[in-house]
């Protein structure tokens, strides 16, 4: 199948300068869950980085982000945005997707669950999807780019906050969603039990 067929019978998101974004169909499942950030499984364009955690008696100390950089380097200072978001157990957002910013995601507290999906029609691994397990127990820096949708799921006891960057600042034209059951992506939400 092309990529025009495959453009032909999918559900179109959104296109701009050359980037077209359409739902996949996917079996059933997580996808590949990522377990190491230098994993062969990674979506395209999609990093990983750890971050170092400096504990003590007192609590503990995270370096988020230094500007100019790790994985948001390229932000450029001008147009950069940090935003945080507090979830509730068990809350689920997704799933997102932008056609031209670049987020830097850093969970500092509690637990998530992160999925991912390529939506870019024509991407080397268009319609795969990722799950990663990020946060206190597992501090690991994601950057996601355009065309990637993404979500999370707090797991665990208690609450979540995530901590991101984003390339340019909030611009309610490039935040696109699709519900987190969404047929086609089909991605399962429950405790998977093993």
């Amino acid at each position: 199948m092309t990529a025009g067929d495959t453009a032909a019978k999918a559900e179109v998101l959104a296109s701009a300068g050359g980037l077209q974004l359409v739902v996949p169909e996917c079996p059933k499942g997580l996808g590949a869950v990522i377990a190491a950030v230098d994993s062969p499984h990674l979506i395209a364009g999609v990093k990983l980085q750890p971050l170092a955690l400096h504990p003590d008696d007192r609590g503990y100390f995270l370096e988020v982000q230094r500007l100019g950089r790790g994985l948001a380097a390229g932000f450029p200072p001008e147009t950069t945005q940090i935003s945080a978001a507090f979830n509730y157990p068990g809350t689920v957002k997704a799933f997102h997707f932008h056609l031209h910013q670049t987020d830097c995601w850093t969970p500092v507290q509690g637990m998530l669950q992160v999925a991912l999906v390529d939506l870019r029609l024509g991407s080397p691994t268009f319609g795969a999807r990722n799950t990663m397990y990020l946060g206190a127990l597992r501090p690991w820096q994601l950057l996601i780019p355009p065309g990637v949708g993404h979500g999370y799921k707090v797991i665990g006891r208690e609450g979540a906050l995530l901590v991101y960057m984003t390339d340019r600042f909030y611009n309610p034209q490039d935040e696109g969603r699709i519900p987190y059951d969404h047929a086609s992506i089909n991605y399962d939400w429950e405790t998977q039990r093993k």
